[in-house]
Protein backbone atom coordinates (compact mmCIF):
# COMPACT_ATOMS: atom_id res chain seq x y z
CA UNK A 1 0.00 0.00 0.00
CA UNK A 2 1.25 3.21 -1.43
CA UNK A 3 0.70 5.94 1.18
CA UNK A 4 3.04 7.54 4.20
CA UNK A 5 3.83 4.71 7.23
CA UNK A 6 1.99 4.62 10.04
CA UNK A 7 4.12 5.63 13.13
CA UNK A 8 5.28 3.45 16.08
CA UNK A 9 2.08 3.28 17.66
CA UNK A 10 0.62 1.88 14.38
CA UNK A 11 -2.15 5.55 15.06
CA UNK A 12 -2.04 9.07 15.69
CA UNK A 13 -0.63 10.14 19.01
CA UNK A 14 -2.42 10.21 22.41
CA UNK A 15 -3.94 13.81 22.82
CA UNK A 16 -2.87 14.85 18.81
CA UNK A 17 -5.10 14.79 15.71
CA UNK A 18 -4.59 13.00 12.70
CA UNK A 19 -2.31 14.64 10.34
CA UNK A 20 -0.64 16.74 13.00
CA UNK A 21 2.15 18.82 12.28
CA UNK A 22 5.55 18.13 13.84
CA UNK A 23 7.23 20.68 15.88
CA UNK A 24 10.98 21.70 14.89
CA UNK A 25 13.48 19.02 16.94
CA UNK A 26 11.28 15.85 15.79
CA UNK A 27 8.71 16.28 18.97
CA UNK A 28 4.89 17.04 18.45
CA UNK A 29 2.86 19.29 20.33
CA UNK A 30 0.38 16.92 21.53
CA UNK A 31 2.59 14.72 23.41
CA UNK A 32 4.03 17.59 25.57
CA UNK A 33 1.07 18.18 26.63
CA UNK A 34 -0.07 14.92 27.81
CA UNK A 35 3.45 14.14 29.20
CA UNK A 36 2.60 17.65 31.32
CA UNK A 37 -0.93 16.03 32.16
CA UNK A 38 0.52 12.97 33.63
CA UNK A 39 2.69 14.94 35.65
CA UNK A 40 0.37 16.98 37.20
CA UNK A 41 -2.13 13.58 37.90
CA UNK A 42 0.98 12.13 39.62
CA UNK A 43 0.79 15.50 41.98
CA UNK A 44 -2.23 14.89 43.05
CA UNK A 45 -2.09 11.58 43.70
CA UNK A 46 0.37 12.24 46.20
CA UNK A 47 -1.53 15.44 47.60
CA UNK A 48 -4.42 12.17 48.51
CA UNK A 49 -5.83 12.43 44.87
CA UNK A 50 -8.04 15.91 45.60
CA UNK A 51 -8.88 17.46 42.73
CA UNK A 52 -7.58 21.00 42.54
CA UNK A 53 -9.36 24.03 42.32
CA UNK A 54 -8.24 27.49 41.59
CA UNK A 55 -9.13 30.08 44.84
CA UNK A 56 -12.02 32.51 43.67
CA UNK A 57 -11.17 35.72 43.95
CA UNK A 58 -13.69 37.55 46.80
CA UNK A 59 -16.23 39.88 45.25
CA UNK A 60 -17.23 42.91 46.75
CA UNK A 61 -20.69 44.59 46.67
CA UNK A 62 -21.79 47.92 47.92
CA UNK A 63 -24.57 47.54 50.91
CA UNK A 64 -27.89 47.67 49.39
CA UNK A 65 -31.24 48.92 51.90
CA UNK A 66 -34.51 49.43 51.15
CA UNK A 67 -35.36 51.90 54.56
CA UNK A 68 -33.05 54.35 55.29
CA UNK A 69 -30.75 52.15 57.54
CA UNK A 70 -28.13 50.46 55.22
CA UNK A 71 -27.77 46.78 54.87
CA UNK A 72 -23.66 46.33 53.88
CA UNK A 73 -22.81 42.87 52.12
CA UNK A 74 -19.34 43.08 53.96
CA UNK A 75 -18.19 43.69 57.60
CA UNK A 76 -17.91 47.27 58.01
CA UNK A 77 -14.76 48.68 58.95
CA UNK A 78 -14.50 49.99 62.52
CA UNK A 79 -15.30 53.20 62.47
CA UNK A 80 -13.18 56.16 64.21
CA UNK A 81 -15.76 58.39 65.45
CA UNK A 82 -19.15 57.19 66.94
CA UNK A 83 -21.70 57.33 64.62
CA UNK A 84 -19.66 57.80 61.50
CA UNK A 85 -19.24 55.42 58.39
CA UNK A 86 -16.47 55.07 56.36
CA UNK A 87 -18.50 53.00 54.15
CA UNK A 88 -20.20 54.33 50.70
CA UNK A 89 -23.98 53.51 51.19
CA UNK A 90 -26.29 52.25 49.11
CA UNK A 91 -30.56 52.69 49.71
CA UNK A 92 -33.47 51.79 47.81
CA UNK A 93 -35.78 54.14 46.75
CA UNK A 94 -39.62 53.13 48.51
CA UNK A 95 -42.83 53.72 47.93
CA UNK A 96 -43.66 56.61 50.22
CA UNK A 97 -40.74 58.80 48.79
CA UNK A 98 -41.47 58.61 45.46
CA UNK A 99 -41.77 61.65 42.94
CA UNK A 100 -39.88 63.67 45.73
CA UNK A 101 -36.59 65.77 45.59
CA UNK A 102 -33.43 64.59 46.32
CA UNK A 103 -32.49 67.17 48.89
CA UNK A 104 -35.99 66.46 50.56
CA UNK A 105 -34.96 62.35 51.11
CA UNK A 106 -31.73 63.63 52.47
CA UNK A 107 -34.21 65.46 55.35
CA UNK A 108 -36.32 62.17 55.70
CA UNK A 109 -33.60 59.87 55.94
CA UNK A 110 -30.54 61.37 57.20
CA UNK A 111 -31.51 64.43 58.45
CA UNK A 112 -27.71 65.00 60.34
CA UNK A 113 -26.70 65.37 56.75
CA UNK A 114 -26.96 68.84 56.41
CA UNK A 115 -27.55 70.39 52.36
CA UNK A 116 -24.29 72.25 52.50
CA UNK A 117 -23.02 68.58 52.34
CA UNK A 118 -25.56 67.37 49.75
CA UNK A 119 -24.45 70.19 47.17
CA UNK A 120 -20.66 69.58 47.39
CA UNK A 121 -21.35 65.54 46.94
CA UNK A 122 -23.25 66.60 44.13
CA UNK A 123 -20.86 69.32 42.91
CA UNK A 124 -17.75 66.66 43.11
CA UNK A 125 -19.79 63.77 41.43
CA UNK A 126 -20.03 61.42 44.59
CA UNK A 127 -23.79 61.99 44.90
CA UNK A 128 -25.37 59.27 42.60
CA UNK A 129 -28.87 57.79 41.20
CA UNK A 130 -29.16 54.13 39.55
CA UNK A 131 -25.36 55.25 39.01
CA UNK A 132 -25.76 58.45 37.14
CA UNK A 133 -24.71 61.88 38.95
CA UNK A 134 -27.67 63.37 40.78
CA UNK A 135 -28.39 67.40 41.73
CA UNK A 136 -29.79 67.99 45.16
CA UNK A 137 -33.10 69.30 42.98
CA UNK A 138 -33.29 66.17 41.09
CA UNK A 139 -36.82 63.98 41.41
CA UNK A 140 -36.81 60.56 42.43
CA UNK A 141 -38.69 57.40 41.88
CA UNK A 142 -39.48 54.15 43.85
CA UNK A 143 -37.19 51.62 42.94
CA UNK A 144 -34.06 53.61 42.38
CA UNK A 145 -30.98 53.35 43.98
CA UNK A 146 -28.99 56.13 45.82
CA UNK A 147 -25.27 56.30 46.24
CA UNK A 148 -24.03 58.06 48.94
CA UNK A 149 -20.67 59.04 50.13
CA UNK A 150 -19.19 58.03 53.33
CA UNK A 151 -20.55 60.05 56.33
CA UNK A 152 -17.71 62.60 57.02
CA UNK A 153 -16.64 62.67 60.58
CA UNK A 154 -17.46 65.87 62.34
CA UNK A 155 -14.89 68.01 64.06
CA UNK A 156 -14.22 68.36 67.30
CA UNK A 157 -15.73 72.10 68.51
CA UNK A 158 -12.26 73.96 69.82
CA UNK A 159 -12.06 74.92 73.23
CA UNK A 160 -13.27 78.50 72.93
CA UNK A 161 -10.44 80.35 75.36
CA UNK A 162 -12.28 81.53 78.54
CA UNK A 163 -13.01 85.75 78.19
CA UNK A 164 -10.44 87.42 80.40
CA UNK A 165 -12.18 90.85 81.54
CA UNK A 166 -10.01 93.97 81.99
CA UNK A 167 -11.10 95.98 84.75
CA UNK A 168 -10.15 99.59 83.61
CA UNK A 169 -10.19 100.68 87.39
CA UNK A 170 -7.48 101.81 89.68
CA UNK A 171 -7.33 100.21 93.15
CA UNK A 172 -8.66 103.47 94.63
CA UNK A 173 -11.63 103.65 92.22
CA UNK A 174 -12.73 99.57 93.46
CA UNK A 175 -11.60 100.52 97.09
CA UNK A 176 -13.80 103.20 96.73
CA UNK A 177 -17.19 101.74 94.84
CA UNK A 178 -16.87 98.87 97.21
CA UNK A 179 -16.80 101.31 100.10
CA UNK A 180 -20.60 102.20 98.87
CA UNK A 181 -22.14 98.56 99.11
CA UNK A 182 -24.96 98.39 102.47
CA UNK A 183 -26.16 95.22 100.65
CA UNK A 184 -24.92 92.17 98.88
CA UNK A 185 -26.23 88.73 97.93
CA UNK A 186 -25.59 86.41 95.15
CA UNK A 187 -28.63 88.45 93.29
CA UNK A 188 -28.13 91.97 94.18
CA UNK A 189 -26.12 94.85 95.23
CA UNK A 190 -27.51 98.21 97.09
CA UNK A 191 -25.05 101.51 97.37
CA UNK A 192 -25.46 104.34 99.00
CA UNK A 193 -24.58 106.03 96.63
CA UNK A 194 -23.11 109.73 97.22
CA UNK A 195 -24.49 113.45 95.85
CA UNK A 196 -22.66 114.37 93.07
CA UNK A 197 -22.17 111.46 91.61
CA UNK A 198 -24.09 110.27 88.16
CA UNK A 199 -25.69 107.16 87.92
CA UNK A 200 -24.85 107.22 84.28
CA UNK A 201 -22.85 108.81 81.83
CA UNK A 202 -23.69 111.54 79.50
CA UNK A 203 -22.53 114.94 78.40
CA UNK A 204 -19.27 116.22 80.17
CA UNK A 205 -19.82 113.12 82.27
CA UNK A 206 -17.10 110.58 83.07
CA UNK A 207 -17.67 110.05 86.52
CA UNK A 208 -20.55 107.57 87.22
CA UNK A 209 -21.95 104.59 89.01
CA UNK A 210 -21.70 102.78 85.34
CA UNK A 211 -18.24 103.09 85.16
CA UNK A 212 -17.61 101.75 88.38
CA UNK A 213 -19.82 98.46 88.35
CA UNK A 214 -16.70 96.51 87.28
CA UNK A 215 -15.38 97.31 91.03
CA UNK A 216 -18.50 95.71 92.48
CA UNK A 217 -18.12 91.86 90.37
CA UNK A 218 -16.68 90.50 93.04
CA UNK A 219 -17.07 86.32 93.09
CA UNK A 220 -19.86 86.74 90.01
CA UNK A 221 -18.88 85.78 86.34
CA UNK A 222 -21.02 88.59 85.20
CA UNK A 223 -20.83 92.35 85.56
CA UNK A 224 -23.54 93.80 87.84
CA UNK A 225 -26.29 96.28 85.37
CA UNK A 226 -27.82 99.25 86.51
CA UNK A 227 -31.72 98.92 87.12
CA UNK A 228 -33.08 102.03 88.22
CA UNK A 229 -31.47 105.67 88.68
CA UNK A 230 -30.92 108.63 90.94
CA UNK A 231 -30.15 111.59 89.86
CA UNK A 232 -26.63 113.45 90.46
CA UNK A 233 -27.51 115.50 92.89
CA UNK A 234 -29.81 112.90 95.07
CA UNK A 235 -28.15 110.09 97.92
CA UNK A 236 -28.91 107.00 98.76
CA UNK A 237 -29.66 103.84 97.93
CA UNK A 238 -29.61 102.26 94.58
CA UNK A 239 -30.11 98.94 93.80
CA UNK A 240 -27.59 96.93 91.17
CA UNK A 241 -28.62 93.39 90.05
CA UNK A 242 -25.80 90.59 89.50
CA UNK A 243 -27.41 88.80 87.17
CA UNK A 244 -29.54 88.86 83.59
CA UNK A 245 -32.40 86.79 85.76
CA UNK A 246 -32.25 89.28 88.98
CA UNK A 247 -32.29 92.43 86.12
CA UNK A 248 -35.45 90.98 84.36
CA UNK A 249 -36.75 90.56 87.71
CA UNK A 250 -36.02 93.55 89.45
CA UNK A 251 -37.10 95.65 86.37
CA UNK A 252 -40.96 94.08 86.20
CA UNK A 253 -40.84 95.13 90.19
CA UNK A 254 -40.02 98.74 89.25
CA UNK A 255 -42.24 99.24 86.40
CA UNK A 256 -45.45 97.33 87.97
CA UNK A 257 -44.52 99.35 91.04
CA UNK A 258 -44.49 96.45 93.32
CA UNK A 259 -40.88 97.88 94.13
CA UNK A 260 -41.48 100.31 96.98
CA UNK A 261 -38.88 103.29 97.52
CA UNK A 262 -38.73 106.05 99.97
CA UNK A 263 -37.24 109.28 99.79
CA UNK A 264 -36.55 111.95 102.88
CA UNK A 265 -36.24 115.73 101.67
CA UNK A 266 -36.13 119.09 103.50
CA UNK A 267 -38.35 121.50 101.79
CA UNK A 268 -38.82 125.35 102.31
CA UNK A 269 -41.83 126.42 104.39
CA UNK A 270 -44.90 123.89 105.75
CA UNK A 271 -47.39 121.92 103.93
CA UNK A 272 -50.67 122.77 104.79
CA UNK A 273 -51.46 119.30 104.69
CA UNK A 274 -49.02 116.93 107.14
CA UNK A 275 -50.38 113.47 104.32
CA UNK A 276 -51.10 114.53 101.18
CA UNK A 277 -51.15 113.16 96.99
CA UNK A 278 -49.84 115.25 94.14
CA UNK A 279 -50.90 114.47 90.87
CA UNK A 280 -49.96 116.30 88.01
CA UNK A 281 -48.52 115.38 84.71
CA UNK A 282 -45.31 115.96 83.73
CA UNK A 283 -44.00 116.50 80.76
CA UNK A 284 -40.41 118.21 79.12
CA UNK A 285 -39.68 121.86 79.59
CA UNK A 286 -39.57 123.15 75.81
CA UNK A 287 -36.81 124.86 75.27
CA UNK A 288 -34.27 123.33 77.58
CA UNK A 289 -33.22 120.42 75.05
CA UNK A 290 -35.17 118.03 77.94
CA UNK A 291 -32.85 118.75 80.80
CA UNK A 292 -35.65 120.22 83.00
CA UNK A 293 -39.68 119.23 83.17
CA UNK A 294 -42.95 120.87 84.68
CA UNK A 295 -45.79 120.64 84.83
CA UNK A 296 -48.05 120.10 81.52
CA UNK A 297 -51.96 119.18 81.89
CA UNK A 298 -52.13 119.30 78.45
CA UNK A 299 -49.39 116.63 77.28
CA UNK A 300 -47.79 115.80 80.72
CA UNK A 301 -47.20 112.21 81.46
CA UNK A 302 -49.79 110.70 84.42
CA UNK A 303 -47.19 111.31 87.63
CA UNK A 304 -48.23 110.54 91.59
CA UNK A 305 -46.25 111.58 94.48
CA UNK A 306 -47.25 111.20 97.98
CA UNK A 307 -45.75 113.15 100.73
CA UNK A 308 -45.48 112.35 104.52
CA UNK A 309 -44.70 115.53 106.93
CA UNK A 310 -41.90 114.03 109.77
CA UNK A 311 -41.94 117.47 111.31
CA UNK A 312 -41.99 120.81 111.00
CA UNK A 313 -39.11 123.86 112.28
CA UNK A 314 -41.65 126.54 112.74
CA UNK A 315 -42.74 127.89 109.51
CA UNK A 316 -39.26 128.24 107.84
CA UNK A 317 -38.99 124.21 106.64
CA UNK A 318 -39.94 120.83 106.83
CA UNK A 319 -38.62 117.58 107.15
CA UNK A 320 -40.87 115.31 104.57
CA UNK A 321 -41.15 111.69 103.89
CA UNK A 322 -41.57 111.48 99.12
CA UNK A 323 -43.11 107.96 98.07
CA UNK A 324 -43.08 107.86 94.26
CA UNK A 325 -45.74 106.17 92.66
CA UNK A 326 -44.79 106.87 89.01
CA UNK A 327 -41.62 107.33 88.23
CA UNK A 328 -40.80 110.58 85.89
CA UNK A 329 -37.71 112.27 85.44
CA UNK A 330 -37.24 114.78 88.24
CA UNK A 331 -40.83 113.70 89.51
CA UNK A 332 -40.22 114.34 92.99
CA UNK A 333 -38.32 117.90 92.89
CA UNK A 334 -41.14 119.30 90.00
CA UNK A 335 -44.14 117.70 92.34
CA UNK A 336 -42.66 119.92 95.33
CA UNK A 337 -42.04 123.18 93.90
CA UNK A 338 -45.58 122.74 92.08
CA UNK A 339 -47.28 122.62 95.44
CA UNK A 340 -44.91 125.89 96.72
CA UNK A 341 -42.12 123.93 98.60
CA UNK A 342 -39.12 123.39 96.50
CA UNK A 343 -36.33 121.44 97.99
CA UNK A 344 -33.44 123.43 100.41
CA UNK A 345 -30.78 123.82 98.14
CA UNK A 346 -32.78 122.44 94.33
CA UNK A 347 -31.77 126.21 92.29
CA UNK A 348 -33.17 124.59 89.28
CA UNK A 349 -36.83 124.47 89.92
CA UNK A 350 -37.26 126.50 93.19
CA UNK A 351 -35.00 129.18 92.33
CA UNK A 352 -32.94 131.52 95.10
CA UNK A 353 -36.19 130.60 97.36
CA UNK A 354 -34.93 126.94 97.62
CA UNK A 355 -31.84 128.64 99.67
CA UNK A 356 -31.74 128.70 103.00
CA UNK A 357 -29.33 131.17 104.81
CA UNK A 358 -26.66 130.37 108.08
CA UNK A 359 -25.22 127.05 108.35
CA UNK A 360 -27.52 125.01 105.92
CA UNK A 361 -25.67 123.90 103.07
CA UNK A 362 -26.35 124.97 99.48
CA UNK A 363 -26.76 121.51 98.26
CA UNK A 364 -29.60 119.60 97.32
CA UNK A 365 -31.44 118.10 100.26
CA UNK A 366 -32.97 114.76 98.73
CA UNK A 367 -32.00 111.32 99.86
CA UNK A 368 -33.27 107.73 98.93
CA UNK A 369 -33.83 106.25 102.73
CA UNK A 370 -35.42 103.17 101.72
CA UNK A 371 -36.03 100.47 99.15
CA UNK A 372 -38.04 97.13 99.13
CA UNK A 373 -38.65 94.83 96.64
CA UNK A 374 -38.96 91.75 96.35
CA UNK A 375 -36.26 89.06 95.89
CA UNK A 376 -35.65 86.60 92.58
CA UNK A 377 -34.56 83.74 95.29
CA UNK A 378 -37.99 84.76 97.78
CA UNK A 379 -38.02 87.35 100.51
CA UNK A 380 -37.73 90.87 100.18
CA UNK A 381 -35.02 93.30 100.27
CA UNK A 382 -34.97 95.82 102.34
CA UNK A 383 -32.20 98.05 103.08
CA UNK A 384 -31.99 101.91 104.34
CA UNK A 385 -29.39 103.90 103.78
CA UNK A 386 -27.72 106.32 106.02
CA UNK A 387 -27.45 110.20 105.09
CA UNK A 388 -24.76 112.03 103.74
CA UNK A 389 -22.82 114.62 105.72
CA UNK A 390 -24.67 117.76 104.62
CA UNK A 391 -28.10 116.84 105.09
CA UNK A 392 -27.48 114.98 108.61
CA UNK A 393 -26.15 118.62 109.45
CA UNK A 394 -28.73 120.64 107.74
CA UNK A 395 -31.12 118.47 110.14
CA UNK A 396 -29.73 118.70 113.31
CA UNK A 397 -29.16 122.48 112.35
CA UNK A 398 -32.50 122.97 112.33
CA UNK A 399 -33.43 121.09 115.28
CA UNK A 400 -35.81 118.18 113.94
CA UNK A 401 -35.62 114.74 116.09
CA UNK A 402 -33.61 112.48 114.43
CA UNK A 403 -35.93 109.28 115.53
CA UNK A 404 -39.00 110.95 114.07
CA UNK A 405 -37.45 109.69 110.48
CA UNK A 406 -38.04 106.43 109.39
CA UNK A 407 -42.22 105.89 109.23
CA UNK A 408 -44.24 102.89 108.69
CA UNK A 409 -45.26 102.22 105.20
CA UNK A 410 -49.08 101.27 104.70
CA UNK A 411 -49.10 98.05 104.41
CA UNK A 412 -46.96 97.83 107.58
CA UNK A 413 -49.38 99.56 109.68
CA UNK A 414 -50.89 96.83 112.28
CA UNK A 415 -54.93 97.63 111.43
CA UNK A 416 -55.73 94.86 114.48
CA UNK A 417 -58.58 97.19 116.78
CA UNK A 418 -57.30 98.00 119.74
CA UNK A 419 -59.53 97.78 123.45
CA UNK A 420 -59.49 101.60 123.24
CA UNK A 421 -60.61 101.18 119.39
CA UNK A 422 -63.20 99.08 120.56
CA UNK A 423 -65.03 100.93 122.85
CA UNK A 424 -64.54 104.38 120.76
CA UNK A 425 -66.80 101.87 118.29
CA UNK A 426 -69.27 101.17 120.77
CA UNK A 427 -69.44 104.71 122.00
CA UNK A 428 -70.32 105.90 118.28
CA UNK A 429 -73.10 103.14 117.88
CA UNK A 430 -74.87 103.81 121.33
CA UNK A 431 -74.90 107.36 120.39
CA UNK A 432 -75.79 106.67 116.71
CA UNK A 433 -78.74 104.16 118.24
CA UNK A 434 -79.94 107.09 120.81
CA UNK A 435 -80.54 109.87 117.98
CA UNK A 436 -82.81 107.40 115.94
CA UNK A 437 -84.96 106.45 119.03
CA UNK A 438 -85.18 110.21 119.45
CA UNK A 439 -86.06 110.65 115.97
CA UNK A 440 -88.98 107.85 116.64
CA UNK A 441 -90.54 109.72 119.43
CA UNK A 442 -90.90 113.04 118.00
CA UNK A 443 -92.57 111.07 114.76
CA UNK A 444 -94.95 109.52 117.05
CA UNK A 445 -95.31 113.05 118.65
CA UNK A 446 -96.48 115.14 115.93
CA UNK A 447 -98.88 112.11 114.94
Amino acid sequence: MKGRPPGKSGGPARGGKPGGATKPGGRSGAPGRARGGAKAASARKKDGDKPFKPAAKPRTRAPVAKAAAPAPAVAAKPNPAKGVSLDVRQYRVQADDDGIRLDRWFQRHLPDVGFNIVSRWSRTGQLRVDGARAAPGDRIAEGQMIRVPPAEPKAAPADKPKRVRVIDLTEDEIAYVQDMVIHRDKQAIVINKPPGLATQGGTKTDEHVDRLLDGLIFDAESRPKLVHRLDKDTSGALLIARSSRSAAHFAKAFSSRTARKVYWAIVIGVPSINDGMIELPIAKQPGTGGEKMHVDEAEGLPARTRYRVIERAGNRAAWVELQPYTGRTHQLRVHMAAIGHPLVGDGKYGGKESFLSGSISRKMHLHARRIRVDHPDGGRIDVKAELPEHFLASLVSLGFDLSLGDMPLDDEIDRTPTREDEKKFARAHAKLVRKERRGERRGRGEK
